[in-house]
Parts: structure tokens; sequence; C-alpha cells
């Protein structure tokens, strides 16, 4: 992996590492510091699943979303986690929501996870064949933007992330 990929999520995991014993002010650090990180850039896959999730919303009569490094930048650190537990999940995710709501002023955030898919166009069928994931494509959002992972065998992970601002 490259240096540059990682060490958003180095920043995180030793931010993250040191809050066991927190309070409220480093917790507040802590948020503070996701505006640091630098989003990776967009890889073709990540690209054609945003364009598919925006031809859709479109297609029912609702806004495109706009993509937001922030956004990208936090679900980059969730997806990269994601591979190194060997597990998908939404943990952590209030941690991702305050970050957000901080550093990218979103009034409401949700996300999709995934894993397993090998293209743009079956990770969101997948969604949007689920309701709750097809919800938060549908939902009443600004912006979004999306990480897309993979772990050593070549399977990708994939975080999703919808904010309203």
């Amino acid at each position: 992996m490259k240096v540059s990929k990682i060490l958003p999520f180095l920043a995180i995991v030793a931010v993250l590492g040191f809050t066991s014993c927190s309070t409220d002010s480093s917790i507040e650090d802590e948020i503070n510091s996701i505006e640091a990180l630098v989003a990776p850039q967009a890889k073709q896959i990540e690209i054609e699943i945003m364009e598919l999730i925006n031809a859709h919303r479109i297609n029912q009569g609702l806004n495109a979303l706009n993509d937001h490094g922030t956004v990208k930048a936090v679900a980059f650190t969730h997806t990269e986690y994601m591979v190194e537990v060997d597990n998908i999940s939404h943990d952590n995710f209030f941690e991702r929501k305050q970050s957000l709501q901080v550093n990218a002023d979103a009034y409401n955030v949700s996300e999709n996870v995934a894993y397993g898919f090998n293209s743009a166009e079956s990770v969101v069928n997948a969604w949007l064949n689920s309701p709750s994931h097809k919800d938060n494509i549908e939902g009443n959002y600004t912006d979004f933007d999306i990480s897309a992972e993979q772990n050593i065998e070549g399977k990708w992970y994939f975080t999703n992330i919808f904010i309203k601002r």
C-alpha cells in the first residue's frame, strides 16, 4: 500500500488510539482532526458508483448530490478500518457523524457499506435492492462521497456516506 494512502488512516488510528481516557476537550480535538485528512484521489469504480447513484436520483426526480472531499476522507478512514479488521460494519459511525457535523457542516449523516462486489453496477444494485440502503440513496441529502478499497485478496470494501448541509 502506498504511503500516501495509508497516512490518513494512520493519523485517525493514532488519534483514536489515545482517546480511552479522554476528556470532552480531547474528543473535540479528535473530531476537529478530521479536517487535516486529505481525501485520496477517486478511483474509477468510485466515480462510476457516484454517477450511478446520481443517475438513479435524477431518474427518481431527486437532486444530484455533490461530491465532498471531507466526506471522502472520512469514508476512506472507515473503509481502511474495515479492510484492516476484515469485517464489514458500521463501527464507530457516531464518531464519523460527529466529525462531519463539525468539519463539513453536516446536519444529517447516513452511510451504506458493502463488501465483495466487483463492479460499481453490482454494488449500487445491491444497495437499491435493500430498502434501508435505498432509503439512504434516495434521502434528502446535498453531498456524498465514497471510498472503495481492496484487501490483499483483491476483495472490495465500500463506504458510501451521505450528508445534508
